[in-house]
């Protein structure tokens, strides 16, 4: 897709058509060819039209495409490339430069996360991922105010992560997982349902519940199947209901 090929669209527009397209690659076609485009078109197009907020969701818009890419090599098995982990954080840091400078706070919000992503998940460092995610947290109400219910929901799921295996918690976990799925459902979007049942099933677990983990997870695993979510999310999904009902037979065999 060419430059100037929609006329008429404003670089949100364009951020708004990437997003989508990002949202039916990430979790069930595996194509991030084209949000890929779709965000480079609006950078190019805020910066030529002086669009500052909508430079920094399209910046940010390349920096989650670039993660998605980065985490499909994980999930393959294979190694990760340095110079691709660091181009995704010149991304995300870049955003949230330019969100920083427009003083919005969702969008400095969901940049923050983004740095956080970067460090939690491929760098693998919680230590400097929170120092990012806390102040995302603490700006999740104006996320929401946006209309943004998915980002929102992003923020409290990596914190209940957080004190799953970081600072474990598991019913401060169980707390912020129940509200990501919350946020979730009132979105609507069954794509984005499973990895939040799987999230809350796991720190049921923890929590000692198996019984309400197998509810949330048999559930994840169905929607992934009806959805057609990529075949490593439907089989993750699997494998957690698996643990799940393992530990419900092991509590039954517990005198």
């Amino acid at each position: 897709m060419t430059s100037g090929a929609q006329p008429g669209k404003t670089a949100r527009d364009l951020c708004a058509a990437a997003e989508e397209a990002l949202t039916e690659g990430a979790f069930r076609t595996g194509d991030l060819s084209g949000p890929e485009s779709l965000f480079g078109e609006a950078r190019a197009l805020a910066a030529r039209t002086g669009d500052q907020a909508g430079e920094a969701l399209a910046i940010g818009g390349l920096g989650m495409t670039r993660h998605h890419r980065n985490l499909a090599t994980l999930i393959s098995g294979l190694a990760l490339d340095g110079g691709e982990v660091d181009e995704e954080e010149e991304l995300m840091r870049r955003a949230l430069a330019l969100w920083q400078q427009t003083g919005d706070a969702a969008g400095t919000a969901r940049a923050l996360f983004g740095v956080g992503l970067v460090l939690q998940v491929l760098r693998q460092d919680w230590t400097a991922a929170m120092e990012y995610f806390w102040p995302a947290f603490g700006l999740a109400e104006a996320v929401e105010e946006s209309g943004d219910l998915y980002g929102r929901s992003e923020i409290h799921r990596h914190l209940g992560f957080y004190y799953l295996v970081a600072d474990v918690r598991p019913h401060e976990a169980v707390r912020q997982l129940a509200h990501s799925l919350a946020l979730r459902e009132r979105l609507g979007d069954p794509r984005r349902m499973p990895s939040a049942l799987s999230a809350l099933g796991e720190a049921e677990i923890a929590a000692g519940n198996p019984r309400q983990a197998v509810a949330l997870l048999d559930r994840a695993v169905t929607l992934a199947r009806e959805t057609g979510l990529l075949p490593w999310r439907v089989e993750a999904a699997e494998q957690a209901l698996g643990t799940a009902r393992a530990a419900v037979s092991a509590a039954a065999e517990t005198p």
